[in-house]
């Protein structure tokens, strides 16, 4: 991973540039110390405390990455990918992260494998997270240093199916908790913690509506509950009120990731619509 050190930062130590200017974590940094030329500037090893002038570039080399999760190949979709992060599109029914009854079906497992399948070895690290039912963009980082950059600097566009039909935008602010009796299931209610939903209906057919949704809070199952709670459940959601009369599932999908770019930093936008749900429901109404 290479930086080129500005101008107006003459002068600094390598220490505070990589901590305060690249976002390399002190648990990173001392990682990379006990690497044989762990840190180099312009091809010569450097140690924390020497001093980089404007110009200079600086290069870090990443510890190995130890990697568990056992391979396997799968039909996902890769949406985007450079040196640092991978973005896949992931179906629904799949867990992303190994549970005990899914060890191998995965996508982590998917992920293990293709990186294996390019001569990569680097551990699965999803910056964003989907339930198995919901559908839609993951994006995951090739390196620690990337994860932590990235957490901080991602935004996701949220879409579905709701059941009704619902016009022009609107926010939800109303607190979610754990409702009582349930280790899952939410909902609205005092004493919930903080969450904030702002949708815009996008277009209505079949008695349903096409809603995109962009997250102020990321509370568990937000959007289905506060869908629910205003009388618009998803379609296919029976946990929250939804028929499962067209669809076998909710119909939840993540469409869109901005991020900016953990050493470019450009911004980098990500989109891929779901399945046409109303192109289904067309057929059934037939």
């Amino acid at each position: 991973m290479r930086f080129v050190v500005k101008e107006e930062l003459d002068g600094i130590s390598v220490k505070n540039f990589l901590r305060r200017h690249c976002g390399v974590s002190s648990r990173l940094l001392a990682k990379m110390k006990r690497i044989e030329n762990g840190i180099t500037s312009n091809g010569e090893h450097i140690r924390t405390i020497d001093i980089l002038h404007g110009g200079d570039v600086v290069e870090i080399k990443m510890p190995e990455d130890e990697n568990e999760i056992e391979p396997v190949n799968y039909p996902v979709e890769i949406v985007y990918e450079d040196d640092e992060v991978v973005v896949f599109n992931k179906p629904p029914f799949m867990p992303v992260h190994p549970v005990r009854n899914h060890q191998l079906d995965t996508l982590a497992n998917y992920a293990v494998y293709y990186a294996r399948s390019k001569g990569e070895n680097y551990a699965f690290r999803a910056i964003n997270r989907l339930d198995r039912d919901t559908s839609g963009l993951v994006l995951t980082a090739k390196s620690s240093f990337s994860m932590t950059y990235l957490r901080d600097h991602v935004r996701k566009v949220y879409v579905a199916l709701c059941e009704g039909k619902l016009n022009g935008s609107g926010t939800i602010n109303a607190p979610i908790r754990l409702k009582e009796g349930h280790t899952i299931q939410r909902e609205v209610g005092e004493g919930g913690v903080r969450a904030v939903t702002h949708y815009r209906a996008v277009r209505s057919m079949y008695g349903h509506t096409y809603v995109e949704f962009r997250l102020e809070t990321g509370r568990t199952h937000q959007i289905r509950v506060h869908m629910s709670s205003i009388g618009h459940p998803l379609a296919g959601d029976d946990m929250y009120g939804g028929s499962r009369e067209y669809f076998d599932r909710q119909c939840l999908h993540c469409a869109e990731l901005e991020f900016v770019h953990p050493v470019t930093h450009d911004l980098i936008t990500v989109r891929k619509e779901p399945d046409d749900w109303f192109g289904k429901l067309a057929i059934i109404k037939k």
